[in-house]
């Protein structure tokens, strides 16, 4: 499965070369997240399809709901489809909600490939071209692999946008990993950091016996870091991470972060831009899904990824 992964990655990145030797069609996709304007983990799918664009020699819009209000973000899938572009990317935040207006979508004939958020299974439910993203529970589960073997028994996951599916399928995969129920451990803990900070550290001081943490991306990590080195636990309690930033990398580097979960977003913004556009052109279309991540970054090989934290990594 791997070594097919990795064939369809390279394959995508070789029709990069190949339109490169083509006329610019100025196709022009749409990419939508269900991210509120405030997550800066974004930035780097924005400079991907920024830079597929370029190099495709086409339009690429980038289009979220400024609160993150998934009512809203079907609405923008609505109105994206209207306009009858080449092809739409789009994250599955949620199922149920989004169904509708991607699957009308795709009934119009509009070529759909999902990333980031959701499943392969719901992404073919769709009807979308493939999915391009990390197979969250499996990510839960290597990163609760990991804490199981350093001891961890006990563990909190703080969840900052509890409201997409995909975010629990992250803690219940830590969970499982270390023969734990999946209950109380998930905290609730919205995306204001002072909020995120409080939360972690009443859940902190009312369960003692806590030996793990894990969050979900930068907007919880950081105020959690903030929590754990105010109660003197910052490097002596297992901390991993989904998703990277330049404080996440410096606290790896410290030893107050044992490791962070690399989706590889990049690749999430990119790789569907050359695929879409190739498939425009030429009717060219790799054959299955492709797993951007998990990767796991540590104080071993964080030299090699941490310059390009939060604009390419």
């Amino acid at each position: 499965m791997k070594k097919a992964l990795t064939a369809i990655a390279a394959a995508a990145f070789a029709f990069a070369g190949l339109s490169g030797t083509a006329s610019a069609e100025n196709e022009k996709f749409v990419l939508i997240s269900h991210a509120p304007d405030s997550d800066s983990w974004w930035n780097v799918i924005k400079n991907a399809i920024k830079v597929a664009g370029d190099q495709m020699g086409a339009e690429v819009e980038y289009r979220n709901p400024p609160t993150g209000d998934l009512a809203d973000m079907a609405r923008i899938v609505e109105q994206a489809a209207a306009t009858n572009p080449d092809g739409i990317i789009v994250t599955i935040a949620d199922f149920n909600v989004l169904k509708g207006p991607i699957t009308d979508a795709v009934d119009k004939g509009i070529p759909v490939i999902t990333i980031n958020s959701g499943t392969q299974e719901q992404s073919e439910e769709l009807g979308a071209l493939m999915h391009v993203g990390q197979p969250e529970y499996d990510a839960g589960f290597g990163a609760g692999k990991r804490a199981a073997a350093a001891g961890a028994k006990s563990f909190v996951c703080v969840n900052h946008y509890i409201t997409n599916p995909a975010s629990v399928e992250r803690c219940r995969g830590f969970a499982d990993a270390l023969g734990v129920e999946l209950g109380s451990q998930m905290i609730d803990s919205g995306q204001d950091p002072s909020e995120v900070k409080n939360k972690v550290s009443a859940y902190l001081n009312a369960h003692q016996d806590v030996d793990a943490v894990l969050t979900l991306g930068p907007n919880s990590a950081h105020p959690t870091l903030a929590a754990l080195r105010d109660a003197g636990l910052a490097g002596e309690i297992m901390f991993g991470t989904f998703d990277l930033s330049s404080e996440i990398a410096e606290a790896i580097k410290a030893g107050e972060i044992n490791f962070a979960i690399d989706q590889q977003p990049y690749l999430q913004g990119y790789l569907p831009v050359v695929i879409l556009t190739n498939y425009a052109r030429y009717s060219v279309l790799p054959s299955g899904h492709i797993n951007s991540g998990p990767g796991f970054i540590t104080k071993d090989n964080i030299a090699q990824v941490e310059k390009y934290a939060g604009e390419y990594r």
